[in-house]
């Protein structure tokens, strides 16, 4: 299966989830080729950006996981090829 290159942002506003989504990025560790955090504490909010490489099934996987996590919005951006 083909390979794109992507950019997932991540926003995250409940601590509860934040170990739940480590453990899902870990999981995907594979396809990650970088990851930057930025903590807003003033705001309660989280904003976390990956670039990924790999193929649609796992990239949808990865996204879809997250997406599922109470407190979490997920949004992705995809290369055509």
């Amino acid at each position: 299966m083909e390979r794109r290159l992507g950019v997932i942002a991540i926003l995250v506003y409940s601590k509860e989830a934040i170990q739940s989504l480590n453990s899902i990025l870990s999981n995907f560790s594979e396809i990650i080729l970088g990851r930057m955090g930025l903590p807003l504490k003033e705001k309660n909010l989280h904003i976390i950006s990956l670039i990924v490489e790999g193929d649609t099934d796992q990239i949808g996987s990865l996204t879809g996981k997250i997406g599922k996590l109470s407190g979490i919005k997920v949004k992705s951006m995809f290369t055509k090829d």
